[in-house]
């Protein structure tokens, strides 16, 4: 087995054709297909059975897609960073950072900006995604630090904690809600809501909380990013419960946000593997990070350090 049998596995899975995983990887269909064939060959099982003209995987290949693109991926990152050290030498210190959406497009421009300022031998790779993505970045080393949300999901990581902020109700302008000082559930009555997806720590503790008040909640719209709840409301589709801080960086967007009662808090730490600590850079960029983001807080914010 080797890596150019797992890219071309990946690509058929992806396109669901010799042709399309061709196409791809800019091979030709004969070596696409010779690939396969050995690929299968080596680890002895049938991947694909053919059905009008598509290969339509089998439940092993079902089964081996996510350990076979977590080695494309790593193996590409091992890439992006020996051409790294090739163009620049090792003068020049690659760090992998991973970070929530709405942080990534808001927050990392000026921070990253202001910090190779500072630091103009480092090379920086910002990956996005959810706190269970940036986890599993981490745990795979396709991130050296992650900022994650407290308690973590998975083992296997250290964690700094760093700040902690509350939900808050965000509505659109001019929402009846929008008189009130503080938003609880029973205010939350037949009123349309947008909520992050059920895999989501926080939306447990918000199904607890109407629960709790014995409230049915009235859902239009489920998202997976603050980000987009954020956007949702200021279009009107309903009102969210979301990060404080993370909704601080919607700001632009046609909103008005309130506390939300019951509390819910969020701490937000600095992920990095087990046995593994930071290097320097690594150091310094968390604190940076932690700065910048203290630096844009606002009262109303309901964020603090810890």
């Amino acid at each position: 087995m080797n890596f150019k049998q797992l890219e071309v596995f990946q690509a058929i899975m992806a396109s669901g054709s010799t042709t399309g995983a061709a196409q791809r990887l800019d091979l030709s269909q004969s070596a696409v297909s010779r690939l396969l064939a050995q690929f299968e060959e080596d680890l002895g099982l049938r991947l694909f059975v053919r059905e009008k003209g598509r290969l339509v995987p089998t439940g092993e290949a079902e089964a081996l897609l996510q350990d076979a693109q977590g080695l494309v991926d790593a193996a590409q990152c091992f890439r992006r960073h020996t051409e790294q050290l090739r163009l620049g030498g090792f003068n020049r210190q690659l760090l992998k950072v991973a970070v929530p959406g709405t942080l990534a497009q808001q927050l990392m421009p000026p921070v990253v900006d202001s910090f190779m300022r500072q630091h103009p031998g480092a090379v920086l790779e910002v990956l996005s995604g959810s706190y269970s993505e940036a986890e599993r970045a981490v745990l795979s080393r396709e991130a050296d630090m992650g900022l994650v949300k407290l308690p973590v999901e998975m083992a296997g990581l250290q964690v700094k904690a760093c700040l902690e902020a509350e939900a808050v109700c965000i509505m659109p302008r001019g929402h009846p809600l929008e008189k009130l000082d503080t938003v609880g559930v029973l205010d939350l009555v037949d009123v349309s809501l947008v909520l992050l997806g059920r895999q989501r720590l926080i939306r447990h503790e918000i199904d607890m909380a109407f629960r709790q008040a014995r409230v049915m909640p009235r859902i239009s719209a489920e998202v997976h990013s603050v980000g987009v709840a954020c956007a949702f409301v200021a279009q009107g589709l309903g009102v969210s419960i979301v990060n404080a801080l993370l909704a601080s960086y919607c700001r632009d967007m046609d909103f008005i946000s309130r506390p939300f009662r019951p509390r819910i808090a969020y701490q937000l730490g600095i992920a990095s593997l087990e046995k593994s600590p930071l290097s320097a850079l690594g150091e310094a960029f968390s604190e940076h990070l932690i700065d910048a983001i203290m630096a844009a807080v606002r009262p109303e914010d309901g964020t603090r350090r810890i």
